[in-house]
């Protein structure tokens, strides 16, 4: 019998995604042609404004930072969720912004200091190592985490042949492996009592609930899934999360363009 043809490119795009969501696929795909739903952070005392998806603003804005003092936004840029961050915490908190490029941590660096006025500018500290890696060096230091980690982006490869011609399923493996490396980090960064929240901008499952999951299961006892009703953006009444199996989904072809945008709120309990 003759070997089966491994697909690549559209094609075996079109299936992966298709048997992850039936029907839907086809308006999910759809959806991908619409403009983003765009949200201006602009503060008073800053120089400039800044623009990012809609859905990234809900997101950031789930991981409670009252009362705390250490805050780390792991994978930072370019930057829009650390203004977000940055702009709710409290006044004696400090903000640790991370990004392991060099270039995307001086884009970081400039969208923190022309976007935010400089009393609390001057609160966000920028870092440029690999976020994989920090749990190596020190451990349960930070009482609030932000993961938004590097993910398939999908809504991008699609309209992109130049990613979408060479896509494989491995993609997601290889992806789904390096978000698992930086999730178990930042667990291990986060002080007992305090919240994570873990998110992405992909579609598949594997790189969403799966990653809460594979962490419920690595630390068993110690973690623990926030169960809560999203806030609004405001002028985004439309934005409202799917709920999944650990938390939540915002898909572009029920949210007007917003996202894709997956997000869930982790507390570290202490190990009994």
């Amino acid at each position: 019998m003759a070997k089966q043809k491994k697909l690549i490119g559209a094609e075996a795009f079109e299936k992966f995604y298709s048997e992850q969501y039936g029907n839907r696929w086809e308006s999910i795909k759809s959806s991908f042609s619409l403009e983003s739903d765009y949200y201006e952070f602009r503060m008073e005392g800053a120089s400039e404004s800044y623009f990012l998806d809609s859905a990234s603003v809900l997101a950031a804005r789930q991981l409670p930072l009252s009362g705390a003092e250490e805050i780390l936004d792991l994978c930072a840029a370019p930057g829009g969720k650390t203004l977000i961050l940055a702009s709710r915490m409290d006044e004696n908190a400090v903000l640790y912004s991370n990004e392991r490029s060099p270039e995307r941590k001086h884009r970081l660096a400039t969208v923190v200091q022309n976007c935010l006025p400089s009393v609390i500018s001057e609160r966000v500290k920028t870092s440029c190592s690999d976020g994989a890696t920090w749990c190596t060096r020190q451990t349960e230091c930070f009482d609030r985490i932000l993961l938004d980690a590097p993910c398939s982006s999908e809504r991008h490869v699609f309209n992109d042949s130049k990613y979408l011609n060479v896509w494989t399923p491995s993609r997601v493996k290889t992806v789904a492996n390096e978000e698992w490396a930086l999730l178990s980090c930042a667990f291990r960064l986060l002080r007992p009592e305090g919240y994570l929240l873990y998110s992405t901008c992909a579609l598949a499952r594997e790189e969403n609930d799966g990653m809460i999951e594979r962490l419920l299961k690595k630390f068993k006892g110690q973690v623990e899934v926030t169960e809560y009703t999203p806030d609004f953006v405001e002028g985004h009444e439309e934005l409202i999360p799917e709920k999944t199996d650990y938390g939540y989904h915002v898909l572009p072809d029920n949210t007007k363009g917003a996202g894709p945008l997956y997000f869930c709120l982790i507390r570290k309990l202490v190990l009994q």
